[in-house]
């Protein structure tokens, strides 16, 4: 396993460790307890991170989030392993001038349609069956070059990750991309949660009946 694919299952394991067991989700994701151990203590360096590159970090998730405030920036910032204080993040969104927008849910989103669907799932996450019920997302990774994008799908029977793809842009063609193997998947009245934004709700990827 790639030090770039095995950062990205850290990710996913630290994200999700308040929802199940570290143990489950080590082993869904295949990798070992020492080496996500000796991860986190780096990344809990992250909070001594400069207001410079904390702001670029929280300018870029407003650019893809324009809704969040500052205590769900907080949130994304932790998921990506930067441990912060929401005051400071409240500081420096101040200083930079951001603000969350009202997210209004539209039948259209400019020129192109645009759906938006029921919070079927509804925060009940147990699942009882194999592809019953998933969840997908989208987070960036920071690489020398600059960012990279991490798109992922997740069956929450067993943790299991059953489809990933990365690229270089937040796009629908990735999530497009992402969704492209569970064509080859029995999921019938699968239920596949996402966050609603813009990538999701594209009418590109609304969900087509199976006879």
């Amino acid at each position: 396993m790639g030090s770039r694919i095995k950062t990205a299952c850290y990710q996913i394991v630290d994200s999700l460790s308040g929802k199940h067991t570290i143990s489950l989700l080590l082993e869904a994701a295949k990798v070992s307890r020492s080496g996500f151990c000796k991860w986190r203590r780096t990344q809990a360096h992250a909070d001594n991170k400069t207001d410079d590159t904390l702001q670029e970090k929280i300018q870029l998730i407003h650019s893809q989030q324009p809704f969040y405030g500052y205590r769900r920036v907080t949130a994304a910032l932790r998921r990506d392993g930067i441990i912060v204080n929401h005051k400071r993040v409240y500081r420096l969104m101040k200083t930079l001038g951001l603000q969350s927008t009202i997210r209004k849910k539209r039948s259209y989103f400019g020129r192109k349609g645009s759906s938006v669907f029921p919070n079927v799932l509804n925060r009940n996450f147990a699942s009882t069956a194999s592809k019953e019920k998933m969840v997908t997302d989208i987070t960036y990774l920071p690489v020398t070059s600059g960012f990279i994008y991490l798109s992922v799908i997740q069956d929450l029977h067993h943790n299991e990750i059953i489809s990933y793809k990365i690229g270089k842009r937040n796009s629908l063609s990735l999530v497009l991309d992402t969704l492209e193997p569970l064509k080859e998947i029995k999921c019938k009245n699968a239920v596949l949660h996402s966050d609603q934004g813009f990538q999701y709700t594209s009418t590109h990827c609304k969900p087509r009946s199976k006879k």
